[in-house]
């Protein structure tokens, strides 16, 4: 279920450049880590850590620096790899972590059993 402002960040991309991908019109992911990274970057702009917006250009901005080192028919495209490489650069430059507690976090997280779990997660989001 979508609350509102879940709803204005996944409607606000509709159409453009950054336009998250679906299936039969509902957001969908093809890894758990995926859904785990949109949820992330909603929660912290909804905490008040950044404007929407500002993640919105930053994604923007990652997904161009992919496109200037790529062909545009490059089968290595990953959406969210863009997508959490922008989240990681707010998430910085907005003071909630810091380069170092994400590589840490990273690597707690890749070491646990809850990694496992994970990868049996459902891929589409209601």
């Amino acid at each position: 279920m979508q609350l509102r402002f879940e709803h204005f960040a996944a409607t606000s991309m509709l159409g453009a450049k950054d336009s998250p991908p679906r299936n039969n019109g509902k957001l969908y992911f093809d890894r758990w880590w995926e859904r785990q990274a949109f949820g992330i970057a909603i929660a912290l702009s909804k905490k008040g850590h950044y404007e929407w917006e500002d993640f919105r250009q930053g994604l923007i901005a990652s997904i161009g620096e992919w496109e200037k080192t790529h062909e545009i028919d490059d089968s290595s495209w990953n959406y969210y790899e863009q997508f959490l490489l922008a989240l990681e650069r707010l998430a910085v430059t907005s003071g909630a972590l810091s380069s170092e507690e994400i590589e840490q976090r990273i690597s707690d997280f890749s070491q646990s059993d809850a990694c496992k779990v994970h990868e049996q997660l459902p891929t589409q989001f209601e």
